[in-house]
């Protein structure tokens, strides 16, 4: 197979994976448009805020705090706390697979939960950099295009929306849900649960920083076990 065939299978092949993940993009860029909106921000600050933040969850609640004229130093630590679960993210995401030096820019750049999620339960299959540049790519354009149409329509909507924020968190939902079909590991799953109940409990407003460091430390717990329990 020639390099161009090569290439062009990789983009093929990162299409195909995106397209379920942009059923759930899709809305919720919609959403994001018309919160953004209805909190009085003119349609044009949609692709601004896609293209400078990109991170979903931290751009719904980049929207109150601008409009409350928060000081920089509380966003940037809002920023940290609500993202912070990306340092993990990388422990996984195959950006050796990357070859050249822009591409892996952008891929840090563009390593979102939805191009993770995509990403890294396939990261033992033959994941080339053109397939996951391709993937990181197709979701930034789905959400940048829905958010700007999404403005568009809340531009013209009436005052007072609700409830459209809940669709962060279904699409969390149907995230975790793809990727236990993935990797049916179901102690891993109840792990992450159990973490989460305990972070909720013990540091509700740290909540996910809690859940995610526990849950890491109790895979790296299990993962020490399982070497010297086969080496024994």
């Amino acid at each position: 197979m020639s390099m161009p065939d090569s290439r062009a299978t990789a983009v093929r092949a990162g299409i195909a994976d995106s397209w379920a993940v942009g059923l759930g993009l899709i809305p919720l860029g919609l959403a994001f448009g018309v919160v953004l909106t209805q909190g009085g921000f003119d349609w044009w600050w949609a692709p601004i805020f896609s293209i400078v933040i990109y991170a979903g969850s931290m751009e719904f609640l980049a929207i109150g705090l601008i409009s409350a004229v928060t000081p920089f130093a509380s966003i940037a630590a809002a920023t940290l706390l609500v993202n912070f679960r990306h340092v993990f993210y990388g422990l996984s995401f195959p950006l050796r697979s990357i070859r050249s030096r822009i591409g892996r820019l952008y891929a840090v750049y563009a390593l979102t939960d939805e191009s993770y999620a995509i990403v890294a339960p396939k990261a033992g299959q033959d994941m080339s950099g053109t397939r996951v540049l391709t993937v990181q790519v197709l979701c930034q354009a789905m959400w940048v295009v829905s958010g700007v149409v999404g403005a568009l329509i809340g531009a013209v909507l009436p005052a007072g929306l609700t409830g459209l924020e809940f669709a962060l968190t279904a699409l969390f939902t149907v995230l975790a849900i793809d990727a236990f079909r993935v990797n049916r590991d179901v102690p891993a799953t109840v792990i992450a649960v159990v973490c989460g109940l305990v972070a909720m409990l013990i540091a509700k407003e740290q909540m996910l920083v809690v859940g995610l460091g526990l849950f890491v430390a109790c895979l790296l717990a299990r993962f020490v076990y399982r070497n010297r329990t086969a080496s024994a």
